[in-house]
């Protein structure tokens, strides 16, 4: 199993610095986020301005990596599709039409995004927006205009569940994914993020055919927030041992890891 690493957790280094960083420390693979110093465009959730990455600094960023002796698996996106503005989905989607043209530019062509989440003080619905009945034709028709936008970048999009959100346990990420019926739109496994819901056997009998891509951190049960793979209660060795079995190919990513604890 190949393990790699997400750029997230470094945003004081510049890509060069990073590239050297990472490879001193025996990492040939990267989830890249555009998160560093010289090229800091990451916004969870939503979207930044990318006009200024021209196809020459795109290909010169993916250049320092690989020059590192890197692979660059993915990138990561993470906006928001499930805006209930559809004016805002647009928006969103041409921003991840963006990335996807950034990314061909610099040579990848996975590209890696949660469903996304709302808020706003003054909605408050008695079913969240992630499980109202017309939000679920939303998003497959929303997911089926990505893959129609990935299939114009030779690119594959993978979802990212996680128990609070549109994508909330692996049998409902699996019902969506076939619903949505596209080879290009796939998954990424976090565990941590299903713990609360899912074992793991049932994250990898659900997901198993669809998972491209592995997170490795941690969480403790009935908590919100994640940690670094190892302080929570996530079994480890577990699952480590039915990733090797049933996705083999996929990357495992570090994530939730800077200078200080990679």
């Amino acid at each position: 199993m190949k393990i790699g690493i997400s750029t997230l957790g470094f945003p004081t280094f510049t890509n060069k610095e990073l590239a050297d960083k990472l490879a001193e420390a025996g990492f040939d693979t990267i989830q890249l986020f555009l998160n560093q110093s010289d090229s800091r465009y990451w916004v969870y959730n939503g979207r930044s301005d990318v006009s200024d990455v021209t196809a020459e600094r795109a290909e010169a960023i993916g250049s320092v990596y690989r020059s590192a002796g890197h692979t660059i698996h993915s990138i990561g996106v993470y906006t928001n599709l499930i805006h209930p503005d559809p004016s805002e989905v647009q928006a969103n989607l041409d921003y991840f039409d963006s990335m996807m043209r950034i990314g061909g530019d610099m040579g990848v062509t996975v590209f890696i995004t949660e469903a996304g989440h709302y808020y706003q003080e003054d909605f408050n619905p008695r079913v969240p927006l992630h499980f109202q009945e017309e939000v679920w034709g939303r998003m497959v028709e929303t997911f089926q205009k990505l893959a129609e936008m990935a299939e114009r970048h030779r690119a594959t999009i993978l979802c990212e569940p996680y128990f609070q959100s549109f994508f909330a346990s692996a049998k409902r990420t699996r019902v969506f994914l076939e619903e949505v019926h596209s080879p290009l739109i796939r998954c990424l496994l976090d565990p941590a993020n299903l713990l609360e819901i899912n074992d793991l056997e049932e994250m990898f009998s659900q997901l198993g055919p669809w998972i491209d891509c592995l997170h490795a951190k941690d969480r403790k049960l009935h908590v919100e927030r994640g940690v670094p793979a190892g302080q929570g209660d996530l079994d480890y060795p577990k699952f480590v041992r039915l990733a090797a079995k049933h996705t083999p190919n996929a990357p495992l990513v570090l994530e939730y890891v800077g200078p200080e604890d990679f």
